[in-house]
């Protein structure tokens, strides 16, 4: 029987610096749903400023950071812009495949082919 993961291992490249000090680089994110997607949309953050939709889709699907069990918005937002970008690619690539491509046709020959869209695998 085939299984589904529903829950991935991650590791940040640079790590979240709690008030303590404590570096924590290691993370579960789990495959997001449809209401981790449409229920930010109702968030009066986001609906004030579209780019905050990133922060809390994050805070819902990542399950653990480092000894943190519960990962707030307040806490994704003081990522490093590395480690944020990294997650919003994990998360695409979790959710929506590693493979971004569309098939194109050749203008003078009329074959067709597979073209790799940019920032795809």
């Amino acid at each position: 029987m085939n299984m589904l993961q529903t829950e991935h291992s991650f590791s940040l490249p640079k790590g979240f610096i709690d008030a303590d000090g404590s570096l924590h680089k290691e993370g579960t994110m789990r495959l997001a749903t449809g209401l981790d997607e449409i229920a930010p949309l109702r968030d009066e953050r986001v609906v004030a400023n579209n780019a905050y939709l990133t922060v809390i889709v994050l805070s819902r699907v990542i399950t653990r950071l480092g000894s943190l069990s519960m990962v707030t918005p307040k806490i994704v937002e003081q990522l490093f812009a590395g480690d944020l970008e990294y997650l919003q690619e994990l998360y695409n690539r979790l959710n929506y495949g590693d493979q971004q491509s569309f098939s194109v046709s050749c203008p003078g020959c009329a074959k067709e082919f597979e073209v790799q869209a940019p920032g795809g695998s």
